[in-house]
């Protein structure tokens, strides 16, 4: 090859790389442009948006709030995967307080789920109203106070129960029942858990303390002390509760206040429950009191066994952590259901869910109940999840303040049993603590109304 044609490839080569080179740095050019533009209108967009929500906030007077008791962002409690019902088991809970007792599979008496759609109703007072309502409505269930945060409204024999002195007979239980099981109806018996001012007092060992021994008082709760839910003692009492009232033949005991104390505590005293690492989370704490139900009364027994919870905590982890009810390890301790209360009423004014801003939130009763439940659904709906079986309102929140709740009848309360059923629940508990249902068929149509 001459000099003069390697001269030329060489500059071929020159010009083709320049080339290459021209061409790249063209389509580097194109593309940042691309970019930038897109980088201004997003910016744009985003610049719009806040100036015409905070334009909103301003003519509204109402400031977004989240739908937390303390925290200040809404997160969502991730689906924790298990293949039993039974949690893993914890060294530390085990040692802290005792393992669980692992009753031979071929004794564990597992009932049959029923689908529940009952009314609470207290003390009984309301009974006879009740037994009308279930008999012409799809209601089939009651919800009756076994237990409440003042003591025993029936003749309990529970030794600790007669020892504090709380026990009286508002109704007679053995009576209470075969009137709802001759009109086919299920007797549900609530036991309010570690919200217990009394039995706190009479036993403040077995309250929650502080460092230097002294018992607890919690602004949130009445500035009242709460029973603490590390105290093994404190479970043995209440599962005594319920396993009396088995014996009586209830059909299912459903534990309340199964959480810690929310909020601050009076004079700001910190709770103490140990040095740091050296106690289960108080999560693990509720659970494993769950867990021990569930083995001497469901498996036991063969009396299903329920929890109710708050309906925060199925959409706030922060929350959840305060109080102790892990939504997504809650349902996985094998109790048969789980309540959680989910009335628009408890929410905050401005709360966010599912993209939607709920000014007011008890207005919007169908909306909110829905939102609530479908935001969390990938938890519940997991294999081995327990039965979700949510509470609803029955009742008015006047207390929230002029303008900001509606009055609840009939309507309001169908139009949350139509959330859940249009989200695949096909069960509730009605609240109302004065047992003024009104009549209709609560069966989600909204179609037709009733008085």
């Amino acid at each position: 090859m001459s000099e003069n044609n390697v001269n030329n490839e060489n500059n071929y080569i020159n010009r083709s790389e320049s080339s290459e080179i021209l061409r790249l740095k063209q389509t580097i050019t194109v593309l940042l442009s691309v970019s930038a533009i897109l980088a201004v209108v997003l910016i744009t967009l985003g610049i719009t948006k806040i100036i015409n929500y905070t334009k909103e906030a301003e003519t509204s007077g109402y400031t977004p709030i989240l739908a937390t008791l303390v925290s200040t962002t809404v997160t969502y409690t991730e689906p924790v995967v298990y293949h039993t019902e039974q949690l893993e088991a914890s060294p530390l809970a085990d040692s802290y307080w005792r393992p669980l007792v692992e009753l031979p599979e071929d004794e564990v008496k597992v009932p049959e789920h029923f689908e529940v759609k009952a009314l609470y109703i207290g003390s009984c007072s309301a009974i006879d109203k009740a037994v009308d309502l279930c008999n012409n409505s799809e209601l089939n269930a009651v919800v009756i106070d076994l237990k409440n945060e003042y003591g025993l409204p029936y003749m309990s024999q529970v030794p600790t129960a007669k020892e504090i002195g709380y026990v009286w007979d508002a109704y007679d239980l053995d009576a209470i029942i075969k009137k709802c099981h001759d009109n086919n109806i299920r007797v549900i018996g609530r036991i309010v858990s570690f919200n217990d001012r009394v039995a706190a007092k009479h036993f403040p060992d077995r309250a929650i303390q502080d460092a230097d021994g002294n018992v607890v008082q919690f602004s949130n709760e009445g500035n009242n002390p709460f029973l603490s839910p590390y105290n093994s003692d404190n479970w043995d009492y209440l599962i005594a509760i319920g396993i009396e009232a088995a014996e009586h033949g209830i059909d299912e005991i459903q534990f309340d206040y199964v959480r810690f104390p929310a909020g601050a505590t009076k004079n700001k005293v910190k709770p103490y429950y140990g040095e740091e690492g050296q106690y289960p989370t108080k999560a693990e704490a509720v659970n494993r009191f769950l867990q021990e139900a569930r083995i001497r009364i469901q498996d036991t027994m063969g009396v299903p066994v329920s929890a109710d919870i708050f309906g925060i905590v199925l959409t706030s982890e922060g929350d959840a952590k305060i109080i102790g009810q892990d939504f997504s390890t809650l349902g996985m301790t094998g109790v048969d259901s789980c309540c959680p209360m989910v009335y628009p009423s408890h929410y905050a004014l401005g709360t966010m869910l599912g993209g939607h801003v709920f000014k007011y939130p008890d207005k919007e009763p169908y909306l909110m109940v829905y939102s609530v439940l479908h935001d969390c659904q990938n938890t519940y709906k997991q294999e081995g999840f327990t039965a979700v079986r949510p509470y609803l309102q029955a009742f008015t929140a006047s207390y929230i303040g002029k303008g900001n709740y509606i009055e609840y009848g009939y309507r309001e309360i169908n139009s949350q049993i139509k959330a859940i059923k249009d989200l695949g629940i096909n069960e509730f508990i009605l609240w109302d603590p004065s047992c003024k249902y009104p009549s209709g068929s609560y069966d989600g149509d909204m179609s037709v109304e009733t008085d």
